[in-house]
């Protein structure tokens, strides 16, 4: 007999696999989560949750819980500031980098937040414990795992050594860059290792936000003579980041020699106090498949960016959430064989156009730098004011990024009733809302101050306009009864619904992607919950 019986176990409790134990959880399914590491520490690789991620944290009830806990306050303004060194000059400035600012937007219910991964992934752990459905077990790592056509076995290890036996019907990869899962099921990452190996320095440095002219900012990029390398204040009491080029892969600094690096590169002389340093590496990579059956993969397992354009984590969640609603669906009986088999064909697409995007934003901070960019001659204002003009004609798409973060959709997804219209040119920093299906369902706002998206349900949602046939209404309610599919109908008066969305009639996913628009209903639900085969 099994140690542990559950229906879905989840190898990895970072945002990804936080995110998909919510999901599961808010949708009564069984879940187990396992951590091989106690997930504390100063040294968070992401910072900012984006739009889509802090609307996923609406959806859970958790947004405001995240945006109480902004280290500096949901007004700091969250500008990127380009000098040549902290003590130097200033060559660019972008503000309010991914929509950061609490100003209330058309396009979208949640803005973005600045705060370090191990909050968010506080706040979430917090979300989770409280679903009585999900179990969280930290000092447990994946040992091994075997499925048959109905259940997946694995072994579990606590930390003082002792095995279990985990019996579920689903297991989700959730494990990181090194994921042992992904190395169970066979998978390779495919791509380009090693584009560039960056330190990672945490450090508290009291006085250093007033030691230089260039006000506040969340990101100072230097770009000098030394190289490229960025740092910025991370959190409460004086903690900065601070991620210079040059390191070697697997390297470590002394604390010692953290300090002078830090002084050479920002020409601020402190005394900084070093917290931690450690490497990274900058790669291209996706895995060449992301399931073996009932085992599927999400976050790093899978897909690993470079960090320009901040898209990573939040990528993870969005796996997260796919995955979540898809399984929930499958072993709640409404979701049919090609469900949960259309994770991979509706995320890697998206995948990789996230990661060509991350590249072309990464290519600034590998190029060669004049070393007179810093002096103080007639030269050096001319090799300034051409890089400053650069950086303002090039990384704008970095830190305006609704265009992908909003706009990018499964128009070739097997459960998408596809249209044969081209799709417009994608753009990332112009976002234009469609309701085309397979994009991402255009927001509105209340006449009460509601957002729409908090009348959408927790499952599938027909959104009606005014002056549909009620006979179109009833149709799509029979045919949920018949598949056993709660559907939500909402008819948002004051919204112009037949306007916004191009149709009558239109059907919302669970994870606010549209499946389905027309003015007449014609049975759409089979196909958005995998039950018509097309895969």
């Amino acid at each position: 007999m099994p140690d542990i019986e559950t229906e879905v176990l989840i190898i990895g409790a970072g945002p990804v696999g936080l995110a998909a134990a919510i999901e599961l959880g808010t949708r009564g399914v069984r879940v187990l989560l396992v951590e091989q590491n106690i997930r504390v520490g100063l040294a968070p690789r992401a910072k900012t949750s984006n739009v889509r991620t802090r609307t996923h944290l609406r959806r859970w009830g958790i947004a405001d819980t995240l945006a109480k806990e902004a280290p500096f306050g949901i007004d700091y303004p969250n500008n990127m500031i380009f000098v040549t060194r902290l003590a130097g000059h200033e060559l660019a400035r972008f503000a309010d980098a991914f929509n950061a600012a609490p100003a209330q937007s058309p396009f979208y219910p949640e803005h973005a937040q600045w705060v370090p991964q191990y909050t968010l992934e506080m706040v979430m752990l917090e979300k989770a414990r409280s679903l009585p459905e999900v179990e969280v077990k930290f000092d447990t790592s994946f040992v091994s795992v075997v499925q048959d056509e109905e259940h997946v076995t694995a072994t579990i290890k606590t930390s003082n050594g002792q095995e279990r036996t985990v019996v579920a019907r689903y297991l989700i990869g959730a494990d990181g860059a090194r994921s042992a899962v992904r190395a169970a099921i066979g998978a390779k990452m495919e791509g380009r290792y090693g584009l560039s190996h960056h330190y990672n320095i945490i450090f508290r440095a009291p006085g250093l936000a007033e030691a230089h002219g260039h006000g506040p900012a969340v990101i100072y990029w230097q770009i000098g003579k030394d190289g490229f390398s960025a740092l910025g204040p991370m959190d409460r009491d004086d903690i900065w980041a601070f991620m210079p080029g040059g390191a070697k892969p697997g390297e470590t600094l002394s604390h010692d020699a953290a300090a002078a690096l830090i002084r050479e590169r920002t020409g601020i002389n402190l005394p900084f106090e070093i917290l931690s340093a450690d490497s990274w590496t900058a790669s291209e990579l996706l895995a060449d498949r992301y399931a073996d059956r009932r085992i599927l993969l999400a976050g790093d397992a899978c897909h690993l960016h470079p960090p320009a354009g901040g898209y990573g984590m939040n990528m993870g969640v969005g796996d997260g959430v796919d995955l979540g609603w898809k399984i929930a669906a499958t072993l709640q009986g409404w979701g049919g064989d090609d469900l949960v088999a259309s994770y991979e064909a509706e995320r890697r697409p998206v995948h990789r156009a996230v990661l060509d995007e991350a590249l072309a934003n990464y290519a600034i901070y590998v190029a060669p730098t004049p070393p007179e960019i810093e002096d103080d001659t007639p030269q050096g204002d001319a090799i300034r004011a051409k890089v400053g003009a650069g950086i303002l004609a090039s990384k704008g798409r970095e830190f305006n990024t609704l265009g992908t973060v909003l706009g990018l959709g499964y128009h070739s997804s097997p459960i998408i009733e596809a249209e044969t219209a081209p799709l417009p040119p994608h753009n990332s920093e112009v976002y234009v809302p469609s309701a085309r299906p397979g994009c991402l369902a255009p927001h509105a706002w209340m006449t009460d101050g509601r957002s729409l998206y908090d009348l959408f349900g927790q499952d599938f949602t027909l959104v009606v306009a005014d002056g549909a046939d009620p006979d179109d209404i009833e149709k799509a309610a029979a045919d949920a009864r018949t598949l056993g599919l709660p559907l939500t109908v909402i008819e948002p008066h004051g919204v112009p619904v037949a306007e916004l969305y191009g149709a009558m009639l239109t059907l919302v996913r669970p994870d606010q992607h549209v499946a389905w628009r027309g003015n007449r209903w014609t049975g759409a639900l089979e196909r958005a919950t995998g039950s018509r085969h097309t895969i």
